[in-house]
């Protein structure tokens, strides 16, 4: 299993839909209204080494849904300026680096190993008072050739936008790859799925 990933109730500065919103409104795939943004759901990855937080949230404009995957570090990655989110307080961690998560190669292994052993994304503990809950999403790697591990030189591609066509645009590398992270949740308009990650 994916692990339990320890939550925190503390306050963040920025709050994390702010940092995402200003971060979200220059990327290519995204030409809506970054001010409309709401977040619908989230889940989470376990760094083995406890050293790096990951999170994937699900964040939509009203008229799409986009899949937004970040780390958290508690200092400077290396070489990846370009993929900086920005930075945030935490009141219990101190300050964090927040990254664009396939430019870190710590989510990048995981959800390689994720899609080779068909696991799952982690359960949420609650460190004030030590209560786990499941992920809001049932995220689950598969998909053909799942059952091995996937190329260590293969970069994931990240489906950004989920909707009906990009569902099906990610569909299409299935044929032949290793396999996909999808994941089913729901909201106030019912039940959802579509993939996140496709791994080659």
């Amino acid at each position: 299993m994916s692990g339990t990933a320890e939550i925190y109730d503390a306050v963040l500065s920025p709050g994390k839909l702010e940092l995402l919103r200003a971060w979200i409104r220059r990327q290519s795939w995204f030409d809506g209204d970054p001010a409309r943004l709401e977040q619908v759901t989230a889940y989470r990855f376990v760094d083995p080494d406890g050293e790096v937080g990951m999170e994937a949230f699900l964040v939509s404009d009203g008229a799409r849904t986009f899949h937004v995957p970040v780390t958290y570090r508690g200092a400077e990655l290396p070489g990846a300026q370009d993929a900086l989110v920005g930075t945030l307080e935490h009141s219990v961690l101190g300050r964090r680096w927040v990254y664009d998560a396939p430019a870190d190669p710590v989510y990048v292994t995981e959800v390689r190993r994720v899609v080779s052993h068909r696991d799952t994304a982690a359960d949420h503990l609650a460190v004030e008072d030590g209560t786990v809950t499941p992920s809001p999403v049932n995220v689950r790697g598969g998909g053909d050739g799942a059952t091995g591990d996937s190329d260590a030189d293969a970069a994931p591609q990240v489906i950004r936008v989920i909707s009906e066509e990009n569902d099906a645009e990610a569909d299409r590398p299935l044929i032949g790859s290793p396999g996909t992270l999808s994941g089913t949740w729901e909201d106030a308009d019912g039940s959802h799925s579509a993939v996140f990650v496709v791994v080659s």
